[in-house]
């Protein structure tokens, strides 16, 4: 079963569930949006996208970012996708970050892009 994220529940009063591809989608964002030491049981789990918040944005930054992402991801949804592209980008004080991927379970390609502040 693939619970909804946020958390939330269904007409019926249930955990409202997600199909399989939103599923991946929400947890793709969950690795890029938590930061290694958020989860007392997964310490290691996410990537410092939020941490570069407040680091000054240029190239290397997006670099840096773009190998981060990459390896939470293969990391922790690994058996659930294969990334097919990861860029970052940085445009003024903001970070763009797309992913590209396809799901293990059906071949079906995917596509997130999230954005996050980073001053300059």
């Amino acid at each position: 079963m693939d619970i909804e994220f946020p958390y939330r529940f269904d007409a019926r009063g249930r955990t409202a569930t997600a199909r399989h591809a939103d599923h991946v989608r929400d947890m793709v964002e969950l690795v890029l949006f938590t930061t290694p030491g958020e989860r007392v049981n997964r310490p290691d789990f996410g990537c410092n996208h939020l941490d570069l918040v407040f680091v000054g944005n240029s190239p290397e930054l997006a670099a840096t970012l773009e190998v981060a992402a990459q390896a939470a991801l293969q990391r922790w949804l690994g058996d659930l996708l294969t990334v097919e592209s990861l860029t970052v980008t940085s445009e003024e004080a903001t970070l763009h970050v797309h992913v590209a991927y396809v799901l293990t379970a059906t071949g079906e390609h995917r596509t997130v892009t999230v954005s996050g502040g980073a001053l300059s």
